[in-house]
């Protein structure tokens, strides 16, 4: 796996690349102490991951991050700051990172790299709780058990179910029917529309239908807001 990191402070960077060097995560292609460097270095050179600070010279980070998936819509991008503002995490759910870390423990980054490097969006525990979902007691007829990673401190891996005694989703998941929420519990666990086709014996044609209906239904402006949403209540 290959990373990059985009911070304006270079000792970050340097202990950021140490770290993920010396435990075997990665390997750092490069580093950006700017929002201009990182879209210009992602152009000529793009990591499987980006780490990037919010606040740097000039482009910020958010902004450098909307330009890069502007351009690369499958970037994988982690926002790693110390600022957990909540516009700051409503715009990088908006424009579509696939996770967002206060930076505290560095320990949590290795999980929350290797997460997001197999398809999964990744959240600290401070950022779900801006997010300000409200669970609604309800009750569900079916079980289905899947693997998610929700980023708490430690950015560890958690269990996720869905089962007759678990709350159940906030208002704007009520209207979903049973086979929305199957695809919304695969969009959660990280799989694009292909492996969501195979798995429920659909075509991708009705996958992309079905994600639109529920994307409709919820007022969620993207996927990935939609599988934080999920996953912040389940």
């Amino acid at each position: 796996m290959r990373v990059a990191i985009a911070d304006d402070d270079p000792i970050v960077c340097s202990s950021l690349s140490a770290i993920l060097e010396a435990t075997g995560t990665a390997d750092v292609a490069w580093t950006a102490n700017t929002g201009t460097d990182a879209v210009t270095q992602y152009e000529m050179d793009a990591p499987d991951v980006l780490l990037v600070d919010v606040q740097m010279p000039g482009m910020d980070g958010l902004q450098a991050s909307e330009a890069i998936l502007d351009a690369h819509p499958n970037a994988r991008i982690l926002i790693l700051t110390t600022f957990a503002d909540e516009s700051y995490i409503a715009k990088a759910l908006e424009i579509g990172t696939k996770g967002y870390l206060i930076k505290q423990d560095v320990s949590s980054v290795i999980p929350a790299v290797q997460a997001v490097m197999a398809g999964q969006v990744v959240m600290g525990a401070e950022v779900l709780s801006k997010l300000r979902v409200s669970p609604q007691s309800t009750t569900s007829d079916e079980s289905s058990s899947v693997d998610r990673v929700v980023s708490h401190d430690d950015a560890q891996a958690v269990q996720g179910s869905r089962n007759p005694d678990s709350s159940g989703p906030s208002e704007r998941f009520a209207g979903l029917t049973e086979r929305e929420l199957d695809v919304l519990e695969l969009v959660a666990e990280g799989l694009d529309n292909r492996e969501i086709a195979s798995r429920l014996f659909l075509s991708e044609g009705t996958v992309r239908n079905r994600i639109s209906d529920i994307l409709a239904k919820t007022n969620i402006s993207n996927r990935t807001k939609l599988a934080v949403e999920w996953l912040a209540w389940h």
